[in-house]
C-alpha cells in the first residue's frame, strides 16, 4: 500500500494542541480519513477515532449536552470525528464541547464543504482552523514514485486521486475513477440539496466538461438546458462547493483593452473531467490534448495555491483583440502569468508585460512539470 506524504499534514500538525478545532474539508476519496488516522498515530495515546456515519457515534452528538460527547471521548486528548457533516447541528455541538472541555483536541473531517461549513463556520467563529485536502499534487505523487512522461500522461488521463495513482493497471484505474465519478462525485449534492432535476444537473456537467478552457455563457447554458439562469448559478455554486469545479474569472485592473466579467470553468481533477465526457483514450490519441494539458496544470496550480494562508485567486487574461494568457496568479503583490503549451509553439507575453512590466511570465510545457526546477518552484 502506497502512503503519500501530504503537504498539508505539516500545516495541520502545527495546530494540534492549540485548543482550536481542526476542520479538514475536501472531496470524498482524497485521503482525509487516512490523514486523520496518521495524525492520531503520530500523537499516540490517548487518541481515538470515531466515524460519525455510525448510529452509535451520532447518538453521543446531541445539541446542548456536552456530557454525551464526553462520555464517548472518555479520557482521550486527541479525537477525530470523521464525516462530521452527517451530524445534525454539528457546529453548535462542537462549540459547546470545546468551550466546556478545552483540553480535548478535536479534528473533524467532512467531504461536503457546503454542508459542513454551513453547519460549522458561524458557531465556531474564532474556535477553529480550516484546511482543504485535494487530490494529489505532483510533489505528493513524487513522495512515492518518480514522474516521467509516461506517468504524466497517466495523471492527465486518469487524474490524481490517491487510489487511482496507487492502482497498478489501466483497468483498475478506470474502474476506481468510474466509481468516484458515479458514486461519490454528486453524492453530497443529491443528499443534502435534494436537487430537483438530476438529469439537468448531469447535462450541465457534460456541457462544462466540453467547454473547459473556453469562455462560459450563463445564458447559453440556461438556454441549452431549458432552465433559468438562476438555476445554472445555483448548480455552479454547488459544484464548486462540492469540489468538482472552479470558476476562473478574467484578470483586469481596469485597463481599457482588457475584458472583464467573463469566466471559464475548470475541473479539480482531470480524470473526473475525462470520465464525464466519456473519453478515456490515451492522451496521444486525443484531439483535445492542449486543453487537457491546460486543465491538468490548473489542478496543479490549485493545489499549490491551496497551501497559502490566504489562497490567491487564479485568473485568466484576455483583451478585446483576442490576446490571451491562460492563468494569472497574484500573491502579495507578486504577479505571475502562465501560458500552457503542449507542443513547441512560440508564446509572446509582450502585450501583457507592457501593461504589467513587473510581472513574471512563464511558458508551461510537459518538460516544465518534470524538471527539477519545477519541483523547487512548486514549494514556493
Amino acid at each position: 500500500m502506497l502512503i503519500f506524504q501530504r503537504r498539508i499534514e505539516e500545516q495541520i500538525s502545527k495546530y494540534v494542541g492549540s485548543g482550536k478545532i481542526l476542520l479538514i474539508f475536501g472531496p470524498r476519496q482524497t485521503g482525509k480519513t487516512t490523514l486523520a488516522k496518521k495524525l492520531l498515530a503520530e500523537y499516540g495515546d490517548p487518541a481515538a477515532y470515531f466515524n460519525c456515519e455510525t448510529l452509535e457515534v451520532r447518538a453521543h452528538l446531541v445539541v446542548g449536552v456536552a456530557e454525551r460527547l464526553k462520555d464517548l471521548v472518555g479520557g482521550h486528548k486527541l479525537v477525530v470525528l470523521d464525516e462530521a457533516q452527517t451530524v445534525e447541528n454539528i457546529g453548535a455541538i462542537l462549540k459547546l464541547f470545546v468551550d466546556t472541555y478545552s483540553d480535548v483536541q478535536i479534528i473533524a473531517t467532512g467531504s461536503s464543504s457546503f454542508d459542513l461549513a454551513n453547519k460549522i463556520n458561524e458557531p465556531l467563529t474564532g474556535r477553529a482552523f480550516s484546511f482543504t485536502l485535494l487530490p494529489l499534487s505532483l510533489e505528493e505523487v513524487r513522495s512515492v514514485k518518480e514522474i516521467d512522461h509516461i506517468e504524466l500522461h497517466q495523471l492527465m488521463r486518469f487524474g490524481s486521486y490517491p487510489a487511482i495513482v496507487a492502482a497498478k493497471t489501466v483497468e483498475e484505474k478506470q474502474d476506481i475513477l468510474r466509481n468516484i465519478a458515479t458514486s461519490y462525485l454528486y453524492k453530497d449534492i443529491f443528499t443534502f440539496e435534494k436537487t430537483k432535476s438530476p438529469l439537468h444537473f448531469e447535462l450541465l456537467l457534460k456541457l462544462l466538461a466540453h467547454q473547459v478552457g473556453s469562455m462560459v455563457s450563463l445564458n447559453e447554458l440556461a438556454e441549452s438546458l431549458s432552465v433559468s439562469r438562476h438555476t445554472i448559478e445555483k448548480y455552479l455554486r454547488l459544484l464548486k462547493q462540492s469540489y468538482v469545479i472552479r470558476r476562473v474569472h478574467s484578470f483586469s485592473r481596469n485597463k481599457r483593452n482588457e475584458i472583464r466579467r467573463l469566466f471559464k470553468v475548470f475541473f479539480l481533477d482531470s480524470g473526473v473531467r475525462n470520465m464525464i465526457i466519456n473519453d478515456m483514450r490515451d492522451t496521444d490519441e486525443r484531439a483535445d490534448i492542449g486543453i487537457l494539458f491546460e486543465q491538468f496544470f490548473f489542478t496543479e496550480l490549485t493545489k499549490q495555491t491551496n497551501l497559502d494562508i490566504s489562497a490567491p485567486d487564479i485568473n485568466f487574461w484576455r483583451t478585446h483583440k483576442g490576446l490571451e494568457i491562460d492563468f494569472i496568479v497574484e500573491r502579495a503583490g507578486d504577479l505571475r502569468a502562465y501560458e500552457c503549451k503542449w507542443g513547441n509553439g512560440e508564446v509572446s507575453f509582450k502585450t501583457f508585460l507592457k501593461s504589467y512590466p513587473d510581472a513574471h511570465a512563464e511558458v508551461i510545457r510537459p518538460e516544465t512539470l518534470l524538471s527539477e526546477e519545477s519541483r523547487s518552484n512548486n514549494k514556493k
